[in-house]
């Protein structure tokens, strides 16, 4: 496996494909971010950009390489493990900005009212809430579970915005406990963030697993 996601990070990467998200990033957190924030708030903004934009780089994985190379990458590996691979290539590079966004919140925050160990583990927690969320629904709108036409942008986008706004949905609990923690200095860790962790990351195993087994049975 370490070979087959090295494989796909280094596709990923030279398919330039990873450019628009990582730039979208960047640009949501320039204009979320201001000096001085509350480091609580900043890391909500940080985690539930990061869920979209993981979404996309997984649709530019699971895209990137040609159909001919995939048949042969199949053939030899087997189309389970391939696109488990390009998964958690997506997962890297959405890893990779997560921490880039923590560290800017750290850069540009002041003090929190809840502490600095606190709130960097609600963030860090909440960072990869979001980043497990955005696996699971890039890994679910996208090939072989639906199209890559219109249809699976459209459905990728209702998930992101349901997964957000919906108030049973793990990422939006860890929002809006960071949120609720950044205006009353405290922030609850046992009872809501990590519950909603491991909610999310059942959620994305669930997903990749699903995925990777469809993938398996449409190469047959």
């Amino acid at each position: 496996m370490t070979a087959l996601v090295r494989y796909h990070l280094e596709l990923l990467l030279r398919s330039h494909r990873w450019v628009p998200p990582v730039i979208s990033y960047g640009l949501l957190m320039v204009l979320g971010l201001s000096g001085g924030d509350e480091p609580l708030a900043g890391h909500a903004w940080s985690a539930g950009m990061l869920l979209p934009v993981t979404a996309w780089l997984v649709r530019c994985a699971v895209t990137a390489e040609p159909p001919a190379s995939r048949a042969c990458l199949v053939a030899a590996a087997g189309a389970r493990r391939v696109h488990r691979a390009a998964l958690l290539a997506a997962l890297a590079v959405g890893a990779v900005l997560g921490a880039a966004g923590t560290a800017a919140v750290l850069a540009t925050g002041g003090q929190s009212k809840a502490g600095a160990g606190p709130a960097l583990a609600a963030g860090l927690a909440a960072t990869a809430v979001c980043l497990l969320l955005g696996l699971a629904v890039g890994a679910l709108c996208n090939r072989p579970v639906l199209p890559t036409g219109p249809y699976g942008i459209v459905a990728a986008l209702g998930a992101v915005v349901l997964v957000l706004l919906a108030p049973w949905a793990p990422a939006h609990v860890v929002v809006r406990e960071l949120v609720r923690g950044a205006e009353h200095g405290e922030v609850d860790l046992p009872a809501t963030v990590l519950p909603a962790l491991a909610a999310a990351a059942v959620l994305a195993v669930a997903a990749v697993a699903g995925a990777s087994a469809l993938a398996a049975r449409r190469a047959d």
